[in-house]
């Protein structure tokens, strides 16, 4: 399996309860690196850029606040088939529908606040991490 990097954030409704130490082991555990990290604050707009994807769903605005709500922990993580395994660390988008161990399971408030975001393909990684970090901070 070809070693990977992609983008995971730790959402407002985690950083407020403390959990991004939790939810890293939890990465670590699975064999991911954390290679680049920080913890910033999204405005609105910045949110609205980077879900922009999502512009025409009825959830966009919610989402877009919702993550401008607190701060966030955005990082790279780099591993062995990285995209898939942070998916399967993750858990189902859907906290009720997410495998036991998960983190969506253990620390998901609803399928709204669910704690954490992944990158689901290589080229949404390229584009999610360029967003966020410039080549000079991954140091992995």
């Amino acid at each position: 399996m070809a070693t990977e990097r992609t983008l995971s954030i730790i959402k407002p409704d985690a950083t407020k309860r403390n959990l991004t130490g939790k939810i890293n082991a939890k990465f670590e555990e699975a064999g991911l690196r954390i290679v680049a990290q920080k913890r910033i604050q999204l405005s609105k707009e910045q949110a609205g850029e980077f879900y922009k994807v999502h512009a025409e769903r009825p959830f966009y605005d919610e989402l877009c606040t919702f993550m401008a709500s607190a701060p966030v922990v955005v990082q790279v993580l780099e591993g062995d088939g990285a995209i898939q395994k942070n998916r399967e660390v993750m858990g189902a988008t859907n906290p009720a529908d997410a495998a036991p161990g998960t983190i969506r399971a253990e620390f998901a408030e609803s399928v709204g606040e669910n704690s954490v975001h992944g990158s689901d393909a290589p080229e949404t990684a390229a584009e999610e991490i360029a967003y966020f970090f410039s080549g000079l901070e991954l140091v992995g």
